[in-house]
């Protein structure tokens, strides 16, 4: 694992915990889809640059 994919997946699991906080509070369904998109590809492009593919 390189630094890059590892800083990837910590910020799409941080945003995940926002996507579960804003969820609770009952934000605005346009943010949470907003932020739902964001922490998947961070975590898509983290996993993908995981040199175990190679």
């Amino acid at each position: 694992m390189n630094g890059l994919s590892t800083i990837l997946i910590v910020v799409g699991l941080f945003l995940a915990g926002g996507i579960y906080s804003f969820v609770k509070q009952e934000m605005p369904k346009s943010l949470i889809v907003l932020l739902s998109i964001g922490a998947g590809m961070c975590l898509v492009a983290g996993v993908l640059r995981l040199e175990v593919w190679n």
